[in-house]
């Protein structure tokens, strides 16, 4: 993957007016788009939360944290610039950095309660890609199930998740995030372009190379399944 050069102007106008605020000191319309934020970032946390701290990590507490630490990071983000006066602030676009401020306090969370298990549980855990904890083959088997797609010859719900996670934990880190990415977080290619260091065309490309092998993995166990997940 390419080193990705962040130039980049606030997404819309409530985030232009919450960062013109807080560079006067006033951080309450920071604090708006934070909630603003929410739903997307706890489905975030929720699909990469390995079963092992089911009961011992709150999503609202990881969130919490995250929002405490992109308030004291704020003043750092908006200063950040190229060593070129001339060339414009390189900076990720706000809502990928709180984002990647929540999957780290998540990855702390990970070493905190499994210590050195953390970058070796399998499939219960999903991997750490880049400070963020990657896409959890059971819990994204999991939410393809319960949106009700489902590829055809599956017995019951328990088969068909075993069958799908089986299927996803198949496919390399990338492949397995890239899906997570587009269809449950709902990330627009351009973003997904930006956090894998590809062009916006690589990206698409990306994501039907990964629908074209959980394909193939399927087929494999003589299944065969829808030609799109679900936008949940």
């Amino acid at each position: 993957m390419t080193q990705t050069s962040w130039t980049i102007e606030p997404e819309n106008s409530e985030e232009a007016f919450a960062l013109q605020a807080a560079q006067s000191g006033n951080h309450e319309p920071f604090g708006v788009v934070l909630e603003g934020y929410r739903s997307r970032l706890r489905r975030m946390v929720q699909l990469r939360l390995a079963p092992a701290l089911m009961g011992r990590v709150a999503v609202s507490d990881v969130l919490q944290e995250a929002y405490i630490e992109a308030t004291r990071r704020l003043p750092s983000y908006l200063g950040a610039q190229d060593e070129d006066p001339e060339r414009p602030a390189k900076r990720m676009p706000l809502f990928l950095w709180v984002r990647q401020l929540a999957g780290q306090q998540l990855a702390r969370a990970y070493r905190f309660h499994l210590g050195t298990n953390a970058r070796d549980a399998g499939r219960e855990q999903g991997l750490v890609l880049g400070g963020v904890p990657g896409a959890s083959s059971v819990h994204l088997a999991a939410a393809i199930a319960e949106s009700g797609v489902s590829p055809s010859g599956a017995a019951s719900s328990n088969e068909l998740r075993e069958i799908l996670a089986d299927a996803l934990e198949s496919l390399d880190d990338t492949d397995r995030e890239i899906l997570m990415l587009r269809h449950f977080e709902q990330m627009p290619n351009k973003d997904i372009a930006r956090l894998l260091g590809l062009s916006e065309s690589g990206a698409s490309l990306r994501h039907l190379r990964a629908m074209d092998r959980m394909q193939t993995a399927l087929a494999a166990r003589g299944l065969t399944f829808p030609n799109a997940l679900p936008e949940v």
